[in-house]
């Protein structure tokens, strides 16, 4: 299979599954609304308007217009390792990370427009007649996955008593951050060469 098919079966996937589960959690849960799967395993419905995991960064606007440039450059960043036979398993690091941040982006684009307002007294409705809860670039972020690993020791200054890893997820925070850690293990050195060979040869030019 060829580099740019490998890309496009990588972010088609991740696209496609995150965005049909959020599209049925945003319309078949009340916010806050959860199904207890194991101990350490629920799905929660929960929004957020800012980055992976609930943080956040500015304004609404300023992160959205924000993650917009980025993944702009990610995308050009993706296609010159495309152009220039770069080794697949590095080009598919990099493509899940582009894809993480495109799934999460199209719920700030566009989930404002083509959704009503989720509550926890009410689901929300695909395209109402009364129009979106928000404008364009305004949209939440769908969350659902949670993992209360366990319960942080009272000893442990600080922290103790609270839940281990409590961040609400979805699958494109996943992929952002399945791509980072196999990137930080096994590509460090390769990020650092080709962002210098694309910076360098952009300043020549």
């Amino acid at each position: 299979m060829s580099k740019k098919r490998w890309v496009y079966l990588v972010m088609g996937i991740i696209l496609i599954a995150d965005q049909v589960l959020k599209i049925f959690i945003k319309t078949s849960f009340t916010l806050g609304e959860s199904v207890h799967v194991f101990d350490w395993f629920q799905i929660v419905f929960v929004e957020n308007p800012g980055m992976a995991f609930g943080i956040t960064l500015g304004s609404k606007l300023f992160l959205t217009l924000f993650r917009i440039v980025v993944i702009a450059f990610a995308i050009y960043y993706l296609y010159l390792l495309i152009r220039d036979k770069y080794k697949t398993s590095y080009i598919v690091c990099v493509a899940l990370i582009v894809a993480g941040a495109i799934g999460n982006v199209i719920d700030s684009l566009f989930y404002g427009l083509i959704f009503s307002e989720s509550t926890p007294f009410q689901v929300a409705e695909l395209f109402p007649e009364a129009g979106g809860y928000a404008p364009f670039l305004m949209g939440k972020v769908v969350d659902m996955f949670y993992f209360p690993l366990f319960v942080i020791p009272d000893w442990v200054p600080w922290i103790g008593g609270d839940i281990f890893f409590s961040p609400v997820f979805n699958i494109a925070d996943s992929a952002i951050t399945v791509g980072i850690i196999i990137l930080l293990l096994f590509f460090r050195q390769d990020f650092s060469l080709t962002l210098d060979k694309y910076t360098k040869h952009k300043k020549k030019n």
